[in-house]
């Protein structure tokens, strides 16, 4: 091949690198319940290591530009220095997705992890390799696995809520990392029987067929009802409301079920004014749905009158 072909494919190679990441993320620590025996800098390396492993790494095979990237955060709350650079906490994780022709961001993500548990030492390599998940220490990986199972399950949400199934994929890719995750007497949140709500069960849900029809409820909130609520926002309700239909069926087939309550942490907000124009006899139909649905927020949808 001529010289110049090389050094042409060589840039576009450098610029689909540079462009390719797919998550905007912020990641934050805070550690106030910490010892103040504790060197504080060593949260502040962690907190510039994670970040850096979210937004550099490739997690699809895709080309992001800048402005096409998934808007997310990951708030980690260390409670406990456990010891031997062991520490014990919580993250919250957030995502949004941008509805069409407006500058609002809708929430697709919103959950809480208390299960958190990892080794870290200052400057050790931030690594994670998805062919071995454990890698030498599993309570130094856990912290890594944990992140990139949130950020396959961001991804195929995001996905799905642009394509039907679009988001099968990186489903696939976090219940591998369920899987073969660390295993260790304190580590938690990856084992079916260690709660009906965690790492497990959302990933689970999500690759089963059992809940085939969350994927189109997912699609249908957001390409059949919210990126087109702006345009017409009767079709935009009737998108909404099918979503509710779908979900609907599959929390009476599957009744207490973790994707259920992940689905809607997050949206009580959005739904009520949503529903809060439209007409009597589809007000009532979603305030039906929603009060059945997503019983957290029953009282607060008791406003769709």
């Amino acid at each position: 091949m001529h010289r110049k072909h090389w050094i042409f494919l060589f840039f576009i190679a450098f610029f689909i690198d540079a462009q390719g990441q797919e998550l905007q993320a912020r990641f934050s620590i805070i550690a106030a319940k910490v010892s103040t025996t504790t060197d504080r800098k060593v949260f502040q390396t962690l907190q510039t290591g994670l970040t850096n492993f979210l937004n550099n790494r490739r997690w699809t095979n895709d080309v992001f530009q800048p402005n096409e990237k998934i808007q997310c955060s990951f708030l980690l709350t260390i409670e406990q220095d456990l010891g031997n650079n062991i520490y014990k906490g919580k993250l919250t994780v957030q995502a949004a997705r941008p509805i069409f022709n407006t500058t609002y961001d809708s929430p697709i993500v919103n959950f809480l992890d208390d299960n958190i548990v990892f080794k870290y030492i200052e400057f050790q390599p931030i690594e994670f390799n998805e062919n071995r998940v454990q890698g030498n220490d599993p309570m130094a990986a856990n912290i890594t696995a944990v992140l990139a199972y949130y950020a396959n399950i961001i991804v195929g949400l995001d996905y799905n809520s642009f394509s039907p199934r679009g988001g099968d994929a990186y489903f696939q890719k976090a219940w591998n990392i369920v899987n073969n995750a660390p295993e260790s007497r304190d580590i938690t949140g990856w084992k079916s029987f260690e709660s009906l709500r965690n790492r497990y069960w959302l990933a689970e849900n999500l690759n089963s067929s059992r809940f085939a029809l969350i994927h189109d409820a997912l699609y249908s909130y957001y390409r059949s009802g919210m990126d087109v609520f702006y345009e017409n926002e009767d079709m935009g309700r009737a998108g909404i409301l099918n979503c509710l239909n779908f979900l609907n069926t599959v929390n009476t087939e599957n009744p207490n079920s973790m994707i259920m309550q992940f689905f809607f942490q997050g949206k009580s907000n959005e739904l009520i004014k949503v529903f809060s124009k439209a007409s009597a006899e589809m007000k009532g139909r979603a305030r039906d749905l929603l009060t059945k649905l997503d019983i957290t927020h029953t009282q607060d949808y008791k406003e769709l009158k």
